[in-house]
């Protein structure tokens, strides 16, 4: 090779060189189409499994236990409830029912056992849209999160133990629980998305039934504490209790992607909201909200009516919240499959037969307590549907965070857990179809019976909008 062809060579590789960086740095799809050479921050085969192995049951495990500690003592304020309104320094005060509620409207023409319970959960769905964004604003702090809400619960039911006022339980065991809750089970839900993708159904399922078993053993519990050792004893030890049960569990709770300086925030879609499959199955999750929670309210001294002790009345409830940790699962294995209207459907119709027909019908304990049965099974699943609800918005509207969509569900329950008790109220109002309609229509609870029935029935309105192809 002569030095002529040699040099001729050397000037044809610089230039393409120069060709090329010009081309990156006047071309920005060039950047963008190279974008992809650069070795990714995290190899796939590097982390942890989707959907199995041992690192995503330990956290699903230790969610469930989360979420059973978290939620069950708002399920358990009805024996605080009843406690404070019989014994010193909170007998006879007018602001009992706000310890549940968080809220100070309504207390004087709200009964507490038809308000406190629906609003304090409420409240605790409600914020969920906040605490969600600010996680994501700032994902470097979502695991600290667990850690910050536990300890804020804990310290909210220690102080609430040298309460001498209603007006300190408003605020400790009220308000500050409720948002330390918040915080702790948020991230729960933000890193289930990571660790599950097939069956993310029944993931969330085995996480939500760890509230129904809480709402069975819990209440036993606190009843058993509190009329042994008091209030402020009780509050303290399950202070203590909270915090050694759930601290060791807070390592496992963590994502399955690691946070990295590389990962910044971007802005939330919310334009899923304005979608018509988003519309329709928000309305009706609100609607299913307005009566979902009132059997349970109502079942303890409807059950009394019929000749049953307060045990006996109990038990409803219990059965209630047993059959619904069985129903979340099911429910939950079945939207990995099915489409989640049929789903939807299928927690309808059970639902609706179930009060109409059973609890409508019951004049003795035994199918009451069937009642209570198929009620939880039913209607104690509607929320494993949500997965299927996020998928689908998810397809129409590809850019919405799974998370996001998940929190407006729980805020639109929210919704209709608060309207749900002065609804109820007007319902019982004065006991009205008492001695001019048959079985359990007849008993004063005639008006509350149908409305729960409605509101099942409509919940499950989205088959319609499925088949007229808004969905």
């Amino acid at each position: 090779m002569t030095d002529a062809t040699l040099l001729h060579n050397i000037n044809l590789t610089r230039d393409d060189a120069l060709a090329s960086k010009e081309g990156l740095s006047h071309d920005p799809r060039s950047i963008e189409d190279n974008s992809n050479l650069v070795p990714s921050t995290h190899d796939e085969s590097s982390l942890p499994p989707v959907d199995g192995g041992k690192d995503a049951w330990l956290f699903l495990a230790a969610c469930f236990v989360v979420e059973a500690l978290v939620w069950g003592f708002p399920f358990s304020y009805g024996v605080f409830q009843e406690y404070y309104s019989n014994h010193d320094p909170f007998k006879g005060s007018g602001n009992i029912a706000v310890i549940g509620t968080c809220a100070m409207v309504g207390r004087s023409i709200i009964r507490p056992e038809s308000f406190a319970l629906t609003t304090e959960q409420g409240i605790m769905y409600l914020d969920l849209p906040i605490v969600f964004g600010l996680l994501r604003r700032w994902p470097r702090y979502q695991r600290l999160s667990t850690t910050g809400g536990l300890i804020t619960m804990c310290l909210a039911l220690g102080l609430s133990s040298f309460s001498s006022n209603t007006t300190h339980l408003i605020i400790t065991q009220g308000v500050v629980y409720a948002i330390g809750g918040s915080f702790a089970y948020s991230p729960c839900i933000l890193f289930i998305d990571e660790w599950f993708d097939k069956r993310k159904g029944l993931a969330y399922g085995i996480m939500w039934a760890g509230t129904g078993l809480a709402g069975v053993v819990l209440p036993l519990v606190m009843e058993w504490l509190l009329n042994t050792y008091g209030f402020r004893t009780t509050l303290r030890v399950w202070s203590v209790s909270l915090f050694i049960l759930t601290g060791p569990l807070l390592y496992f709770i963590k994502p399955r992607i690691p946070n990295t300086p590389a990962h910044s925030p971007h802005a939330r879609d919310f334009a899923f909201i304005l979608t018509s499959t988003f519309g329709i199955l928000q309305a009706c999750n609100v609607i299913e909200a307005l009566g979902f929670f009132l059997p349970t309210i109502y079942l303890p001294s409807f059950a009394r009516t019929l000749g049953a002790s307060s045990t006996l009345g109990a038990l409803t409830v219990i059965l209630f919240n047993v059959a619904s940790v069985f129903g979340c699962v099911l429910m939950g294995a079945v939207v990995d499959k099915w489409h989640v209207t049929n789903c939807i459907l299928i927690s309808t119709v059970g639902s609706t037969i179930g009060v109409f027909i059973v609890w409508g019908f019951s004049i003795s304990l035994p199918p009451l307590y069937i009642f209570s049965l198929i009620y939880g099974l039913f209607a104690g699943s509607f929320t494993s549907t949500w997965p299927g609800i996020m998928r689908d918005v998810k397809k129409k509207r590809d850019n919405a965070d799974p998370s996001m969509i998940f929190a407006c569900l729980a805020a639109g329950r929210g919704v209709g857990n608060v309207a749900s008790g002065p609804l109820s109220e007007a319902l019982i109002q004065g006991f009205p179809w008492r001695g001019n309609a048959g079985f359990a229509y007849g008993s004063g609870y005639g008006a509350l019976i149908v409305f729960t029935g409605l509101t099942a029935f409509f919940g499950g309105s989205s088959i319609l909008g499925r088949r007229v192809g808004w969905l």
